[in-house]
């Protein structure tokens, strides 16, 4: 779909989730981010109803609303106090036959598997990571290095921090051990890809629509272990990562790399089913783009590298955000008719 051929009528839920549990400041910031893109869609025309979620009862907040009347942009990562709940999300608006924005409930619930997501890249020979689940501590066959520990099914970074990195058998035990102690699930280990790293975020469906990449720049750290996205890099200002990772967009590269990095990324946007848009997280090592992650619900803040990209591409917040309920609507018995592609 091209941006200019949107409908900017169709009405609009902004279903979002606010934790109670979480500090104040965070409710706030999420909140107060829920209301910039409230204002940046009704700039665009559509009309909108801020439909935050407070608890696991969602069922009983979308029983206020007439699925036929609504496009539902889904930014809800789970229901509060429920933990890895994002898939049910979507289940429970399938359910109630909302037409939602992003990915399915399948494509939710896998993207927390990193080991799945891996296995499903390497069967469509999509450059990723060697790398091996580890269940406990008795056996680890593993003798890489670096290497990366991760939880297995958890995403945002959650549990990457100066020390996921590890360059020897001594602190690879104690990153698995931690891993296995604190987050109660399997470690993964990979190569640590200590290389150039981008995020590109795709929109659409059928046709592909490909923003600037955006380079995460590490080089104001001289330590291999501090060259990542680290939790802190993302949710904790004041913090060495959030303060000295710049988010360069458009990343420098050749006409030739970026043609390679963009068909890699969209390569992975098609072999998980990711609906609507994405963000893959991708590093270049000797001329190897391997895929890291794939985001299928990704932040979609205003302080984000999607939304930084977009407005390189030309395109504000308020118009990526519409033009992610027009592609949605395409799915919709009442708007689908009225949008031309």
């Amino acid at each position: 779909m091209e941006p200019s051929k949107r409908r900017r009528d169709i009405p609009v839920l902004l279903l979002h989730d606010i934790d109670p549990q979480w500090e104040l400041h965070e409710q706030e910031t999420a909140y107060q981010s829920a209301q910039v893109l409230i204002h940046e869609l009704q700039n665009e025309g559509h009309s909108v109803i801020d439909v935050p979620v407070i608890n696991h009862s969602l069922d009983t907040v979308l029983k206020s609303y007439n699925p036929k009347e609504y496009i539902l942009f889904n930014w809800c990562e789970g229901l509060p106090g429920v933990s890895h709940s994002e898939h049910t999300v979507a289940q429970i608006l399938e359910e109630h036959n909302f037409v939602y924005t992003g990915s399915s409930p399948e494509v939710l619930f896998i993207g927390w598997n990193k080991a799945a997501i891996k296995s499903l890249l390497k069967s469509k020979n999509i450059p990723t990571p060697d790398g091996i689940v580890i269940n406990n501590t008795k056996s680890i066959n593993w003798d890489r290095f670096p290497a990366i520990v991760k939880p297995a099914y958890e995403h945002c970074s959650l549990g990457i921090t100066h020390d996921s990195v590890v360059t020897n058998q001594s602190e690879l035990f104690e990153r698995i051990q931690y891993i296995l102690n604190n987050f109660k699930q399997p470690a993964l280990v990979e190569d640590f890809i200590d290389g150039r790293e981008f995020h590109v975020t795709l929109w659409g469906n059928g046709i592909i629509h490909a923003l600037p990449p955006a380079e995460m720049d590490f080089s104001a750290f001289s330590n291999i272990k501090d060259r990542l996205c680290t939790y802190n890099s993302k949710f904790m200002p004041g913090s060495i990562h959030y303060e000295n990772i710049i988010c360069e967009v458009p990343a420098a590269l050749s006409p030739q790399e970026l043609e390679l990095l963009n068909d890699t990324a969209e390569k992975a946007y098609k072999a998980l089913g990711c609906r609507d848009y994405a963000r893959i997280d991708i590093r270049l090592k000797d001329d190897i783009f391997y895929i890291l992650d794939i985001n299928p619900n990704p932040d979609f803040s205003p302080d984000t590298s999607t939304v930084y990209a977009a407005q390189n591409a030309g395109l504000s917040y308020g118009v990526l955000a519409s033009c992610i309920v027009n592609v949605a609507a395409l799915r919709h018995p009442v708007y689908s008719s009225l949008i031309q592609e």
